[in-house]
């Protein structure tokens, strides 16, 4: 197999600015860095299972449901909580909260101990976060039992497993007030609470930590992996391991290009939430599209373009989908990007894997690629249990 550079598999490198790809052919990480940027601080959870803080412009490993780390991409948020640790600032009637009582899963001991004395009390806070908005917050409580959390006027009832667990509830805006409840039956009474959230959006991000205002974390842009003598105009291979966050409607985009809308491959998750493949030549001209649906693109898709002068295919999960003829092949390929090859539909999501190869590969390859060695294998990168 001739593989130009590989992104991923436990073979991450960063550093702020860029992240390095891997030449698995010679044991070293090769020039083809994705130029990162972030104007903000973010967090991920680290090695340990510990949330942590990564600088402006550094992609972010996460390992929250990967041992090996995923490449971490998300939209611009903001936690519109102003206290989201220190809970002596929320309104709080006939419950005792007890500040710094326990670790918290940033591994230090600001976690606050929340007891509630009877049914029907809670601990709120106001914002001034408005239209469809995701509450968050992490609770540690006895396995069984239940506690509402609420945002912006609607609640969700949601069971405790003794563990920290980041609760979560996504509601349509009523007044912006954000809290945790003994209402609705809940029977939880004594609680470890920390990093409350709430953002405008239909889905949980990852964690901003707020002391006294409303925090925003930029997004995250990952582009311009390679240069022209990377890539083969006349054939290749572009392979991904990739979830979207979410299926929220909106296009999230990868593509190899010459840095403009003229030349490009597009491998897509489109606003129907179906997997799309496309080639594009000469003044942005659509040469081909293939489409595959019946996906959770929330759970990890292995996929690859293979493209020769007059056709591409679109492999995904071991099984080869569809092949097109093109006409006018794409030329002067030059990079990699987590958008749509001129800065828009930036692909949000987590990446396990993603690299290139500069020949066609056999079929036994391709399979070998997009597939799972084993039923322990693919339970084990889409997280699924075995019992």
């Amino acid at each position: 197999m001739a593989k130009t550079f590989n992104y991923g598999a436990g073979i991450w490198a960063t550093k702020t600015g860029s992240s390095m790809a891997y030449n698995d052919q010679n044991d070293n990480y090769k020039p083809t860095p994705f130029s990162v940027t972030r104007d903000s601080i973010a967090t991920r959870v680290n090695k340990q299972g510990l949330i942590e803080v990564v600088g402006h412009d550094k992609l972010r490993i996460d390992y929250k449901d990967s041992s090996n780390g995923v490449a971490l991409l998300e939209p611009a948020r903001t936690n519109f909580i102003t206290y989201s640790e220190d809970f002596s600032n929320w309104y709080a009637a006939y419950l005792y909260v007890t500040p710094n009582y326990a670790l918290s899963p940033d591994g230090t001991q600001n976690a606050s101990r929340c007891l509630f004395t009877g049914a029907s009390q809670l601990i709120s806070t106001p914002t001034s976060a408005t239209g469809t908005l995701t509450g968050s917050m992490y609770v540690k409580g006895v396995a069984g039992e239940t506690i509402q959390l609420a945002a912006g006027g609607g609640e969700d009832l949601i069971m405790l497993n003794g563990e920290w667990q980041r609760l979560i509830v996504t509601k349509v805006n009523i007044n912006g007030i954000f809290n945790i409840n003994t209402f609705g039956g809940a029977t939880a009474r004594d609680l470890l609470i920390w990093g409350a959230q709430l953002e405008e959006g239909s889905y949980p991000t990852s964690y901003i930590p707020t002391s006294g205002a409303a925090v925003p974390r930029e997004a995250d842009v990952a582009n311009g992996a390679g240069n022209s003598e990377v890539f083969n105009d006349s054939e290749g291979v572009l392979f991904v391991n990739v979830a979207a966050l979410a299926d929220d409607g909106t296009d999230r985009v990868l593509s190899l290009s010459d840095g403009s809308a003229n030349n490009r491959f597009v491998l897509y998750y489109n606003s129907s939430n179906n997997l799309v493949a496309q080639a594009y030549s000469i003044s942005n001209s659509l040469q081909a599209t293939i489409t595959t649906s019946n996906l959770d693109i929330t759970n990890f898709s292995k996929a690859a373009i293979k493209y020769n002068s007059n056709s591409i295919e679109l492999l995904v999960n071991g099984f080869s989908v569809e092949t097109e003829a093109v006409a006018t092949p794409p030329i002067n390929l030059s990079e990699i990007s987590y958008d749509n090859g001129v800065g828009g539909a930036d692909f949000y999501g987590n990446t396990k894997e993603i690299g290139y190869y500069d020949a066609v590969l056999t079929d036994a390859e391709l399979e070998a690629l997009t597939s799972y060695t084993s039923f322990t294998n693919m339970a084990n990168e889409l997280n699924l249990t075995i019992k």
